[in-house]
């Protein structure tokens, strides 16, 4: 596979060692790479041990109104209801494979790679795990939303959605139902809702996120630990 272009990222690496964790950042439509610095930093104060890596998007932003100068993961132009799906789909190969090719480069598996995104980078990194099994292992959505309502739970995927209260831009009524959905078809799912934030990557956000990958045990650990339990239980027997 194609290796990552390191000119296409931000890395914070290890100082000793190599990395036990790999987050991947994805910044919000408009923004690049550097949008996402406060939670690298963050997420390095915690993890020290992690690749923290922030990609660009692959598209230059084409200039919606009131949008920045930076770059996209697609097109908003002319984006709807009806077609907006449509476009996280075609996006998704490449960025499916960009995701792979970054934990090939630190030679990860699939359950220790995290993807945290804002906005637009927050809906690729929901809709990805929803298309794509064992491509990470946890989702961090900030102000974000599916392009469309979960049909299924992602296996062995925890997905930490963290939204503003006040977010005009992606309401925050969607991801309360998404998590709601997700929790019926048996995912492991967090919601934090926080009031008086907007569409921002906000500090108590980022606060928010840091305590939910300190205490939230995944199912799958909770399995693996039962069986683990049991094994040793009929060796007692034996």
């Amino acid at each position: 596979m194609t290796q990552p272009a390191r000119s296409q990222a931000l890395a914070l690496l290890p100082d000793k060692g190599l990395p036990e964790l790999l987050f991947l950042l994805l910044h919000g439509a408009g923004a690049d790479a550097s949008q996402m610095r406060p939670l690298a930093q963050a997420l390095k104060a915690q993890y020290p041990q992690a690749a923290v890596v922030s990609i660009h998007g692959p598209e230059p932003f084409d200039q919606i109104p009131g949008g920045g100068s930076g770059q996209q993961w697609y097109s908003l132009q002319g984006a709807n209801d009806d077609n907006h799906a449509q476009r996280v789909a075609a996006a998704l190969p490449h960025f499916i494979a960009t995701v792979r090719a970054w934990a090939e480069q630190f030679d990860l598996p699939w359950q220790r790679v995290a993807l945290a995104g804002f906005s637009q980078g927050a809906v690729m990194a929901l809709e990805a795990v929803q298309a794509e099994g064992e491509l990470a292992g946890r989702v961090l959505a900030f102000s974000g939303a599916y392009a469309t309502m979960p049909a299924h739970a992602p296996v062995d995927v925890s997905v930490h959605l963290l939204h503003g209260l006040q977010d005009g831009t992606l309401p925050h009524q969607d991801q309360v139902a998404a998590a709601r959905r997700l929790v019926q078809l048996g995912g492991d799912v967090t919601a934090d809702i926080l009031p008086d934030i907007g569409h921002e990557l906000h500090p108590d956000l980022i606060a928010a996120a840091m305590n939910q990958l300190q205490t939230f045990v995944p199912a799958r650990v909770w399995r693996e630990a039962m069986q683990a339990a049991q094994a040793q239980g009929l060796d007692d027997k034996a």
